[in-house]
């Protein structure tokens, strides 16, 4: 396989967020008074890549859509704030191999995330010179498979030179309705209903198959 583009999601596939971001959710629910019990990371982990709101409105059933929106709000921009500062953490390999595709590729990020947080991570670990472009359904409202298709047609890309990489059944199918490969993160949250035979276990190993 050879890519000329590749397009990641974020969570999951570059970081882990959930130690940085779990502290923020508890703070805000419980000052709300919206949970007995502090969520842990792990607790997490079965929402990585869903939207916020979705996240709010399973963990809070019965509570309106009035304050739900309520508490997206202060919890998103806690969140964009505070990961600013503190970042995530990289999985490993990814600050090596990034900078050594960015020579050779060319760098996208298409994430489910609010509007502000992939600016945080490009901001906290200075690789906003490494990515040609990116786009949040935080910023357009849209699902990330329509998210996919805008970045690809603002920045001209063919499917038969892109790819896209991340760590879930959605990220899977988003790739797919845009006729787009997909390389499957195994070290992520998510796990594939759909078969599919090109992954890899860490993310070092991206550069040896694109």
């Amino acid at each position: 396989m050879k890519y000329k583009n590749l397009i990641f999601d974020l969570d999951g596939t570059l970081w882990d967020s959930r130690a940085t971001i779990i502290k923020i959710w508890n703070d805000v629910l419980n000052k709300h008074q919206l949970i007995q019990q502090e969520l842990k990371a792990d607790d997490m982990n079965q929402y990585m890549g869903l939207l916020a709101h979705d996240i709010l409105k399973d963990m809070l059933p019965g509570v309106s859509d009035q304050q739900i929106q309520e508490l997206l709000s202060e919890v998103v921009a806690r969140e964009n704030e505070v990961l600013g500062i503190q970042g995530g953490i990289l999985y490993p390999g990814v600050e090596e191999t990034l900078k050594s595709l960015v020579s050779t590729h060319n760098l996208f990020i298409v994430s489910n995330c609010q509007d502000g947080y992939i600016e945080a991570f490009l901001e906290y670990y200075q690789f906003s010179n490494l990515f040609v472009d990116f786009e949040s359904h935080g910023r357009t409202q849209k699902p990330k498979a329509e998210n996919i298709q805008l970045l690809m047609e603002r920045n001209g890309l063919s499917i038969e030179d892109s790819v896209y990489i991340g760590d879930t059944q959605t990220d899977y199918d988003s790739a797919s309705s845009n006729n787009l490969p997909f390389i499957f993160c195994e070290f992520g949250f998510g796990k594939l209903i759909t078969e599919h035979s090109v992954s890899i276990p860490e993310f070092s190993g991206l550069g040896n198959i694109i």
